[in-house]
């Protein structure tokens, strides 16, 4: 059972969120959805703290696998229910911090007019017209896009054409006028260029709520607990919020 660390709000002193004394390296795994936002982070963090990240992406799935598999790491970046898989698995700490939200997306070919999608029954029609549809399998969009393939009685009919990848840019399929429509996080589709994107329909809309957590095998874990709470100062936030992320849940 997961338990959220506290998160002190507004501008956070600089002794707030410092790591120790010495340069140390943090080996961060994180979903693909933080990618952008982790990426555009870590100079930031770098230069103010002199610590390095070593940082590898994979869907927050993918994460978990190679964590199981053994994988080195000091903190994991990911969603529930995975979280909670890592947890019971003695692979992070309870003490999860809160980190960002975002919400899903639909992506279309730039510079042409996308359907209305604006309705469930938009959206329903969009997917049923299109002739090709790319998503992934094993990150937590396509999970939730399955589910209301089912809800809908059309996941044959999307599957028969579907672009599914394990994990990647649904978006550069759009791009490269390979699909007609991507699903994926509103986060990693807006940072593909040649597409627009929409997000979901409000009344199916799904925002994942991203979590930081320490392995408790690590061995700078206050270097861990600094850089997590790192995420949550107003620099963060600002490059957060600029690749379409909420900081927080």
């Amino acid at each position: 059972m997961q338990r959220f660390a506290p998160v002190i709000g507004g501008a956070l002193t600089l002794a707030a969120w410092i790591a120790p004394a010495g340069a140390t390296e943090l080996v961060i795994y994180s979903s693909t959805g933080m990618q952008a936002a982790l990426t555009d982070i870590k100079p930031i963090y770098e230069r103010e703290t002199q610590n390095k990240l070593t940082m590898t992406f994979a869907t927050a799935n993918q994460v978990k696998d190679k964590i199981g598999e053994g994988a080195a790491f000091d903190v994991a970046v990911v969603l529930p229910p995975v979280t909670d898989q890592l947890i019971q698995a003695g692979k992070i700490e309870p003490d999860v911090v809160p980190l960002a939200k975002s919400g899903l997306g639909i992506a279309f070919k730039a510079g042409t007019p996308a359907p209305d999608v604006s309705t469930p029954d938009g959206f329903k029609t969009a997917l049923l017209g299109a002739k090709r549809v790319a998503f992934t399998t094993t990150g937590q969009s396509g999970i939730y896009l399955g589910k209301l393939l089912d809800q809908w009685g059309i996941a044959d009919q999307i599957k028969a054409k579907a672009i599914a990848i394990p994990s990647g840019a649904t978006a550069e399929y759009v791009a490269k006028g390979q699909a007609d429509m991507a699903i994926q996080l509103l986060a990693e589709l807006h940072v593909v260029p040649g597409v627009q994107v929409i997000p979901f329909p409000a009344a199916v809309q799904n925002y994942l709520k991203f979590q930081g957590g320490i392995n408790p095998a690590s061995k700078h874990k206050e270097a861990d607990a600094a850089f997590l709470r790192f995420l949550s100062t107003p620099e963060a936030a600002k490059v957060l919020r600029a690749r379409f992320m909420e900081p927080g849940n």
